[in-house]
């Protein structure tokens, strides 16, 4: 049996560094927050794929990208992280503080 996998296997990403990513094209950003959070404002170019029916089967192939998930502060994207990895798959990368560090640095949303 695997052992219980915790905190310590999500790695913190900042938004600067998942922005340089993005604009690489070495990261699939998968947002996990619902859709009344995400019509509201969206990252740039994210995969949507809400906590509440959060399946990491559904993830696409990130085509040797780095799968980074992201939601508002920085939690769901942990837990989504883990449970991930959890099934099985190598996505341990999280945006540390969500879409509100995200904002707090500048960096662009959709409306």
């Amino acid at each position: 049996m695997s052992p219980q996998l915790g905190r310590e296997n999500v790695h913190d990403l900042t938004p600067e560094e998942v922005a340089q990513g993005l604009a690489e094209g070495k990261v699939l950003l998968v947002d996990v927050r619902e859709p009344d959070e995400t019509e509201v404002e969206r990252y740039p170019e994210a995969f949507y794929l809400p906590m509440s029916q959060f399946d990491p089967a559904a993830i696409p192939d990130p085509q040797g990208r780095r799968v980074v998930f992201a939601c508002r502060s920085g939690n769901r994207s942990v837990t989504a992280s883990l449970m991930a990895q959890a099934a099985g798959l190598p996505y341990d990368a999280h945006l540390a503080g969500g879409i509100t560090a995200w904002k707090e640095v500048g960096l662009p949303t959709e409306s």
